[in-house]
This record gives structure tokens, sequence and C-alpha cells, in this order.
């Protein structure tokens, strides 16, 4: 079962615009709509089965959600939405949600109807960083098992580096959900709370066709319908792909 695959090549594309924007471009926020900096439970504070990531046919009907397809978002002021493309097949690979000085990569898998598949995952994405240079460290957190990694990073001049990240994993019905925290969330205790927030609040749309366990679900750019399907392509979970920005 491979969650890594062909690296993405640059492309851009220009993101859809906004359904309302006030006057200085900054997308005027749905009624509903969380600010960003507003106090929010921790996750670990509320029961199992009581918070999410929701399956699509547990989620209560709030407004403020960018739907993408596989996924359905919660809207917040100053959010920043980028979508990940594979520049080949032009296929949405990841969408990116940045928050203050914190980013959320997300990405929804197929599952197995009987069990889930993030055990099987951890121990993959654990290989792949420590056979590149990095470390990898498993820790309990607000959602189950995660990985606490520093990820290897080459700059322009070839110097190498570690990037610190944050793998979080659910498993729903036939679905997995993957998190990757990035940035001020990995060493300041408010973000990391707001961020897990946010990803408690994540829904999936698993749909009803077959798909082979851990193939990525469909996702969409904002505001456009989903397009026939693509042959499978897998994601480097260690490489950034090109990014389109929305911001709310």
């Amino acid at each position: 079962m491979a969650l890594f695959g062909r690296r993405r090549r640059e492309a851009e594309e220009t993101a859809p615009e906004p359904a309302a924007e006030a006057a200085d471009g900054e997308a005027t926020p749905d009624d509903g709509e969380a600010d960003a900096g507003e106090a929010t439970l921790s996750p670990e504070a509320v029961p199992a089965g009581e918070r999410g990531p929701w399956d699509v046919a547990d989620a209560d009907d709030r407004p403020g959600r960018v739907d993408l397809g596989a996924l359905r978002i919660p809207g917040r002021n100053g959010m920043a939405l980028r979508m990940e493309l594979d520049r080949q097949s032009k296929r949405v690979m990841a969408a990116n949600v940045t928050i203050g000085q914190s980013n959320l990569q997300l990405q929804a898998f197929a599952a197995p109807r009987t069990a889930g598949i993030w055990d099987e995952i951890r121990g993959q994405i654990a290989a792949q960083i420590t056979a590149q240079g990095g470390s990898v460290q498993e820790a309990k957190g607000p959602f189950g098992a995660e990985l606490l990694a520093l990820l290897p990073v080459r700059d322009q001049a070839g110097n190498v580096a570690r990037r610190p990240a944050r793998f979080l994993g659910v498993d729903g019905p036939r679905w997995f959900l993957r998190g990757v925290l990035t940035g001020a969330a990995l060493a300041d205790r408010a973000a990391a709370t707001q961020m897990e927030q946010y990803f408690s609040e994540v829904v999936v749309v698993r749909g009803s066709e077959a798909k082979p366990p851990s193939e990525l679900l469909t996702l969409t750019m904002p505001g456009r319908p989903a397009p026939a399907e693509p042959a499978p392509a897998q994601p480097d979970l260690l490489r950034r792909g090109p990014e389109i920005t929305e911001v709310r």
C-alpha cells in the first residue's frame, strides 16, 4: 500500500474568486463562521465519539464550510486556502489551510469497510522519513496515535535542514483523514489547540463508489464541480506541491 508516488512538478492556476469580497480583497465571512482568534475547546476535552472529524452522514449542517469535493472544511476569518496540484494530471492532491502562522495540510483516502489503515500508514510514513534522513517519534494526541517528525529539506544553496511536522490521522467509515501540521502550532499551545479544533470540524465525503484502500479521494477546487475520475495518483508526503491561494 503506497502513499508515496511520483514527485509533483510546479504548476500554477488562478483560484476562483470568493462569492463575496470586502473592499480590501478579503472574503466576507459567512454567517455562523468563527473568527480565527476565537477561543475554542480543545478536542481533548470532548469525549471520543462526540467530536470530529466527521463523516458527512453524521455532520451537522452548520454554515460556512467550504466544499472541496471529498472534504468540507470550516471557513475562518483571515484563513488562506491553498490547493496542491499534480501538473501532469491536473488533479488536486491536497488542501492546505493557513491560519496565522500555522499550516494544516489535509488529504482523505479510501479505507476498507472492516478496518482502519492509520496503524499501517504510520509505519510507512516513519520508514520513508527515516530513509530520507529525517527522524520520527510516535506520540499520543487528542485524536489518538500521531507522529512528531523532523523532515529533511534542502534549500536553494543545497544545504539540508530539518523541518518539524506533526502527522495526525483519523480512521472513519471507509475513509482515512490525514492532517500534517507545521508552523507555529508545533511550538505554541494556543495555536496548536486552534488547529486541532479546526481539524476536528473537517467533514469527509467518501462517496459510494468502490476504491482500493489508501487511494486518494477526489478533491476539487472551491466552487468547481468534480472532474471525471483520473487514474489513481499518490501524493509525496515529504514534498510540497504547487499552490493556489484563496484568502477568506
